[in-house]
């Protein structure tokens, strides 16, 4: 049986199980059941209702939160040119081609946190794909980390876009922000994920898409959120 922390059984302490808290409650409790003396992550999970077998029930893509995440990204750039050029020019931390590519298949090379490839690169990124998939750094359209525009890629990532997919549960997990942030910040993130992910739904679906969504900081608590908080 799993133990816990004292700090992690006092703050649980604070959240009913059983109640589902409006969104800016939810939020304000999150804050307040942090555990950790850092400043940790508040991140959010989504249960849908998909199943994750079926191709198109498999929800992958990106978004920008309005505040942003308070990450920063180590970004690798794939490209030839004139895009490698400009995604130099935009703040990339590592820019190349097959150099790259060779020096993480032979130096095991992994100081950064995003690949974003230009499409014409594909096939031979695709050479280590074996080794970028399991640690999930193989770049997607779908994430808009395969792009002619690297540059735009770049400025995303550093708003703070993130990447999301669903679990083999039909889950959605992500980070809000930082513990820091202020509440409405946090809100207006969480607020603007729903959204977009409620949109999302697969036509093949039946019912009620979104079953269920939570909130909870690094270490801290799940706390239910009402989906009655939400315009969907």
């Amino acid at each position: 049986m799993k133990k816990f922390g004292r700090k992690y059984v006092e703050a649980s302490k604070k959240v009913d199980k059983n109640t589902s808290y409006s969104v800016t409650d939810a939020i304000h409790l999150a804050k307040e059941t942090s555990v950790t003396n850092f400043d940790g992550t508040v991140d959010f999970a989504i249960k849908l209702n998909v199943d994750p077998k079926k191709a198109d029930q498999q929800l992958r893509g990106s978004l920008v939160l309005p505040n942003g995440t308070g990450k920063t990204k180590r970004i690798l750039v794939i490209a030839k040119g004139a895009q490698a050029e400009a995604a130099k020019a935009a703040g990339a931390d590592y820019v190349g081609d097959k150099d790259m590519i060779e020096k993480i298949q032979k130096e095991n090379w992994f100081d950064f946190d995003v690949i974003v490839a230009t499409p014409d690169m594909m096939p031979e990124l695709g050479k280590i794909g074996k080794i970028l998939g399991p640690k999930g750094l193989m770049p997607n359209p779908k994430t808009n980390t395969v792009t002619p525009n690297p540059a735009k890629a770049i400025e995303d990532i550093n708003k703070g876009m993130i990447e999301f997919r669903t679990d083999s549960y039909g889950n959605i997990h992500g980070i809000l922000g930082k513990v820091s942030f202020g509440e409405k910040e946090l809100e207006e993130n969480l607020r603007y994920v729903v959204t977009t992910i409620s949109k999302m739904k697969p036509t093949s679906v039946k019912g009620k898409f979104i079953t269920s969504i939570s909130v909870s900081t690094t270490m801290g608590p799940g706390i239910k959120v009402d989906q009655n908080s939400f315009d969907i």
